[in-house]
């Protein structure tokens, strides 16, 4: 077994198993061999001391479409987003969510304990200290549950630990940002009666709730309604880069003040000033949005979600095997081992401690 990195990350979301997910047919690389393709697979995640992270699951409208190129036309990419919020039926979306988490399964069976699902805060220090690559399962955007929380309680009882309520898109329980720019959060109606009776199980199970693509009126439900720390896993800081995917600074005051936490997303539309979907956006842009944060909310609230195989990474870091290279350039900018271990990983225990049951 491989040595961890003296400073493991641990990330707070990829869509790596969307990339991997083939519709039940052969994926087209392996998890388990060093690709050109993809940001993470597990070669790439040890050369970059990636410990694991947060492994979404993520039901696309038209998943036969094509994800568009770095190098697509605003009218390619335009033409995709449409297609990706179309509205998803609860039963195609549970199928399509029980297919990747039977991907996510085998990963863990085929891995012979390089890999583990985990589902106490137990089992992730151990992953971290040992180095074990260490996957949550979590789902991105709630289509796949009923409005009688059934397949919630079945979820969980699977190893589900982490829900985001939407993606980019409404459902019966809340609404999505749109993929705007410039924008507010502030978008459309706060949650539903559904969605908040959602919110209220996921708080008695012990599954974290995510408020990454929750619109502005949907956080502040949660926020009502939340006993644990508001997190959100993978966004960035308005104020720098005035995306509606990104949070104000009244969200991460709150977030502050409920102990919880922000995983900074690399996605280069979500860090440039200018929105502009271009990668070459210095990794300063990441360093200048947890700067920010940790300004505002304090370093205990500052954390990473890359996004990695979901997003256009800065083409400094390319994929996770680049990890180094964000590190050294938070080091440079003043962050030592203590602070770095905190935004590395240990702000992700901390909440997780705060949020899950552990039996």
């Amino acid at each position: 077994m491989p040595a961890p990195h003296p400073i493991p990350i641990f990330d707070g979301h990829n869509d790596t198993l969307l990339d991997l997910y083939n519709n039940g047919q052969a994926a087209r690389r392996s998890f388990f061999e060093q690709s050109d393709e993809g940001h993470i697979d597990l070669p790439r995640a040890r050369q970059g001391g990636l410990g694991g992270g947060f492994f979404a699951i993520f039901t696309p409208a038209g998943a036969g479409q094509a994800r568009p190129q770095p190098a697509a036309t605003p009218a390619d990419v335009a033409a995709f987003l449409r297609e990706r919020t179309a509205p998803v039926d609860q039963a195609d979306a549970l199928a399509y969510t029980l297919g990747m988490a039977s991907l996510l399964f085998r990963l863990e069976r085929e891995g012979n304990g390089q890999v583990k699902i985990v589902r106490t805060t137990g089992e992730l220090a151990d992953c971290l200290a040992n180095g074990v690559f260490a996957m949550i399962f979590h789902i991105e955007g709630a289509e796949a549950i009923d409005t009688n929380l059934n397949a919630l309680e079945t979820l969980y009882q699977a190893g589900l630990r982490s829900l985001g309520l939407t993606w980019s898109r409404p459902n019966a329980f809340a609404s999505g940002v749109p993929f705007a720019f410039p924008s507010s959060p502030d978008t459309g109606p706060g949650l539903t009666d559904a969605g908040k009776e959602l919110v209220r199980a996921c708080q008695e199970l012990g599954i974290l709730i995510d408020l990454s693509h929750l619109n502005e009126k949907g956080f502040w439900d949660v926020a009502k309604l939340s006993a644990t720390p508001l997190v959100a896993t993978h966004s960035c800081a308005h104020a720098i880069s005035p995306s509606s995917r990104n949070l104000t600074d009244k969200q991460m005051d709150a977030i502050r003040a409920s102990d919880g936490v922000v995983g900074v997303n690399y996605h280069v539309g979500f860090l440039r000033s200018d929105g502009a979907q271009q990668a070459d956006a210095p990794l300063a842009d990441i360093v200048r949005h947890v700067d920010y944060m940790v300004e505002r909310m304090g370093i205990d609230h500052v954390a990473l979600g890359s996004d990695f195989d979901g997003a256009t990474m800065p083409s400094e870091l390319h994929d996770a095997a680049g990890l180094p290279k964000l590190m050294d350039a938070l080091r440079a900018a003043g962050y030592d081992d203590d602070a770095l271990r905190k935004i590395a990983h240990e702000n992700w225990l901390r909440v997780l401690q705060q949020t899950w049951k552990d039996a």
